[in-house]
């Protein structure tokens, strides 16, 4: 079952996205780019590459955003 990807941003979420959030963003992004639910044996390298730096990727992303209004937590 595919579901889908939610923002991981506050407000939209009331706290940081955690570490697995962001993975299971990350992953579903790549099976549903590749097609693939489980990539074959000799695919599964580069299915994993990808995984992992589409959420060193968002790590980045959500680092450097600046949500403007929101409620900063000390």
């Amino acid at each position: 079952m595919c579901r889908s990807i939610k923002t991981l941003r506050p407000p939209a979420i009331p706290e940081e996205a955690t570490e697995e959030e962001i993975r299971a963003a990350a992953l579903q992004f790549v099976r549903k780019v590749s097609g693939f639910r489980a990539p074959a044996a000799h695919n599964q390298e580069v299915f994993d590459r990808a995984v992992d730096e589409i959420t060193e990727a968002t790590v980045r992303l959500l680092d450097g955003l600046e949500v403007r209004g929101a409620v900063r937590t000390p």
